[in-house]
C-alpha cells in the first residue's frame, strides 16, 4: 500500500527579496528572463516585486510573466486610518497582473508600536482588510508575517493573534518569517507546532527563512517537519544581508532525501529536476558572477574527490562517497587529478574524457609522472581541467597543432592622451602560424593581459570563427612564493554560447608568460571541443 504523501508548495522570491542583495539590481529584461526560467523549472510561486513602488516593479506588473507558475506581487497591508478603498498603495497590488498578492503585515508589537505607530487592534484591522480587497478582486492573498518569530518570543499571544487574523480573513497562506535570520531550528520547529495548535492549520503555513547565522535551509526543513507546506526562498540564495533560504539546496533535499521524498511531494518532476544544476547556472551567468564551486548539489565540487582512496573505492561504487547521484540534479562526478591522486583518479577521470588507456600502460605511468612533477612546480590540474585534458591526450593520444605561436610582445606605456589627460595603455603583438601562414596581430586593451587575449583572438585564419563565442569568464592570479623570483600561477575560466565551462592553468616566473599559457590552451580546448560535437576525429 503507498502511503499519500503531503504536496509542498515551493515560493520563489529572487525577483523580490533577492533583489535586495548588495550589488544587484534587476532590469525588467532580467526580471522577465528569471520569471520565465523559474516557470519553465516548475516553482509553484513566483513573486515579482512590489508593483507602485519602483518603475521597474510597475513596468513588470503591466503583464502576467509567468505561463504555469502563480505570480505573485508584494506590498504592504492598507495604512492604519485609512480605508482599503482609499489606500492607493493597497490599489496598485490588487489591480497589478498577478494571481496573487503577498501582504506583508506587522507581528511584533514592538514594530507595530515603533515603525506603524498605530494600536495593536488596528494593524490586526488592516490584515482582516487587506486581505478582503485581495480576495475580492479575485487574487489569492497571502500574508508575509514579518518577524513573527521574534514577535512570538516577545508576546506569543499578539503574533498568533496576526497568524490567526490573516488566516480567518481568508488568506491561502500565512508565512512565518525569521525576517532578522537568528531564529534556531529548534524554535522553529517549537513555534511552528504552538501556531498550528492555536487554530492555523499546517496546511496553510509557510516559512520565510533568511541566513543570518547559516541556518536559512535547516530553519524551512524544521518548520516543514513541524507542519509547514509553503517553502520560501531564492534561487542560490541570495538575499539582503546574508540571504534567504536557498531554494536550489531545499529542492534537492526535499525530492531526494528518504526523511523527505516518502512524506512529501513538489510540483517540480525528476525530469525538471535534472535542470536545476544548469537553472543555478544560468542565474549566476545572467548576474555576471562565477557560480561557487562548492554549493550543495550543483557545485562543481559537490562531486569531486581528490584522495586517491576515495577515488578508488567510487570506481567501485559510487555510493562510498556520494550522497546522491550526481546524475539526478544534473551534476557529474569529478575524480580530481592532482599529486595526491592515485592511478583510480587518472583513469576515472580519463575515462569520462573518453580516453581509454590500460591501467598498466606505460604512457599512463609516464603522465602520472609528469602531473605530479608539474604540480611540484606550481600547476593546480584539479582545478584546471581542460589544461589536464589537453596534456593527457598529448602524451597518450596525440593533439593536433591548430596553429603555431612564433612570438609574442606586451608593452605597457604611461602618455598623455588627445585631451591631455594622463593614461596607462597596454598593447599586445602576436604572429601565429596558420597553415604555413604568419599572421600578426595588434591590440590595446585595458591591460597587458587583456590586449594579449585580444591579440591572441585577433586572426587565426580558418579557425576565427570557430571561436567567435569563446569569452573569458575569470581570471585569477597566485604567487606562489615571495621574494624576486616569484613563481606565478594563472587560472582562466572560460565559456562559450554553449553554455560549457572550463579551466586553464599556466605557470611561470612571469606574469604574462603564465597567462599566454593558460589563453593558449583555452584557445586549444575549444578547437578540440569543437571537432569532438562536430564527430571529426582528432587530426588537422
Amino acid at each position: 500500500m503507498t502511503m499519500q504523501r503531503d504536496r509542498l508548495y515551493l515560493f520563489d522570491t529572487t525577483l523580490r527579496d533577492g533583489q535586495q542583495t548588495p550589488g544587484i539590481d534587476f532590469s525588467v529584461e532580467d526580471k522577465i528572463a528569471i520569471a520565465s526560467m523559474l516557470d519553465e523549472f516548475g516553482m509553484d510561486y513566483v513573486e515579482g516585486g512590489y508593483p507602485g513602488a519602483n518603475p521597474t516593479d510597475t513596468e513588470f506588473f503591466t503583464k502576467k510573466r509567468t505561463a504555469r507558475s502563480k505570480f505573485v506581487a508584494f506590498g504592504m497591508t492598507k495604512r492604519a486610518g485609512v480605508s482599503a478603498s482609499n489606500d492607493p498603495g493597497l490599489a496598485a497590488l490588487v489591480q497589478a497582473r498577478s494571481d496573487a498578492v503577498c501582504f506583508v503585515a506587522k507581528s511584533w508589537d514592538y514594530h507595530v508600536r515603533v515603525a506603524l505607530g498605530c494600536s495593536n487592534e488596528e494593524n490586526l484591522d488592516a490584515i482582516r482588510a487587506s486581505v478582503a480587497a485581495a480576495i475580492a478582486a479575485g487574487k489569492e492573498a497571502m500574508v508575509d508575517c514579518e518577524h513573527f518569530f521574534d514577535g512570538f518570543k516577545a508576546n506569543p499571544d499578539y503574533a498568533l493573534a496576526c497568524a490567526k487574523t490573516a488566516y480567518e480573513a481568508g488568506a491561502r497562506w500565512v508565512v512565518l518569517c525569521d525576517t532578522n535570520g537568528g531564529t534556531q531550528p529548534s524554535e522553529v520547529r517549537a513555534i511552528v507546532e504552538k501556531a498550528i495548535a492555536a487554530g492555523v492549520p499546517g496546511r496553510n503555513l509557510g516559512i520565510h527563512a533568511h541566513d543570518d547565522t547559516g541556518q536559512a535551509v535547516a530553519n524551512s526543513l524544521a518548520a516543514v517537519e513541524a507542519g509547514v507546506r509553503q517553502i520560501q526562498g531564492t534561487l542560490n540564495g541570495i538575499g539582503e544581508r546574508c540571504g534567504n533560504a536557498n531554494l536550489v539546496t531545499l529542492i534537492p533535499t526535499l525530492m531526494l532525501k528518504s526523511a523527505y521524498k516518502d512524506r512529501f511531494e513538489t510540483g517540480i518532476s525528476p525530469e525538471q529536476l535534472v535542470g536545476i544544476s544548469r537553472l543555478s547556472r544560468a542565474f549566476d551567468e545572467l548576474l555576471n558572477r562565477a557560480p561557487e564551486a562548492q554549493s550543495p548539489y550543483v557545485g562543481s565540487s559537490a562531486f569531486a574527490t581528490k584522495a586517491g582512496i576515495h577515488a578508488s573505492a567510487l570506481v567501485k561504487d559510487p555510493q562510498t562517497y556520494e550522497h546522491v547521484p550526481p546524475e539526478a540534479v544534473g551534476n557529474r562526478r569529478r575524480v580530481m587529478v592532482s599529486d595526491q591522486g592515485g592511478k583510480a583518479n587518472f583513469l576515472a577521470e580519463l575515462k569520462r574524457r573518453g580516453i581509454e588507456v590500460p591501467k598498466d600502460d606505460m604512457r599512463l605511468d609516464a603522465l602520472i609522472a609528469v602531473v605530479k612533477e608539474r604540480e611540484a612546480e606550481g600547476y593546480a590540474y584539479e582545478g584546471a581541467d581542460a589544461s589536464f585534458e589537453l596534456l593527457a591526450r598529448k602524451m597518450l593520444s596525440g593533439l593536433p597543432e591548430f596553429f603555431a605561436v612564433t612570438s609574442f610582445r606586451c608593452m605597457v606605456e604611461r602618455r598623455f592622451d588627445a585631451n591631455g589627460q594622463l593614461k596607462t595603455v597596454s598593447e599586445a603583438i602576436v604572429k601565429v602560424v596558420v597553415d604555413d601562414e604568419e599572421k600578426m596581430s595588434v591590440a590595446e586593451g585595458h591591460g597587458p593581459v587583456n590586449a594579449l587575449d585580444l591579440a591572441l583572438r585577433k586572426d587565426l585564419g580558418k579557425y576565427q570563427n570557430e571561436i567567435a563565442d569563446l569569452e573569458l569568464a575569470d581570471f585569477k592570479v597566485r604567487i606562489l612564493n615571495g621574494g624576486t623570483e616569484a613563481i606565478t600561477r594563472v587560472l582562466v575560466e572560460s565559456h562559450d554560447s554553449t553554455g560549457a565551462r572550463w579551466w586553464t592553468v599556466g605557470v611561470s616566473e612571469n606574469i604574462i608568460d603564465a597567462s599566454f599559457q593558460a589563453l593558449m590552451d583555452s584557445i586549444i580546448y575549444k578547437l578540440m571541443k569543437n571537432r569532438e560535437m562536430a564527430g571529426l576525429v582528432a587530426a588537422e
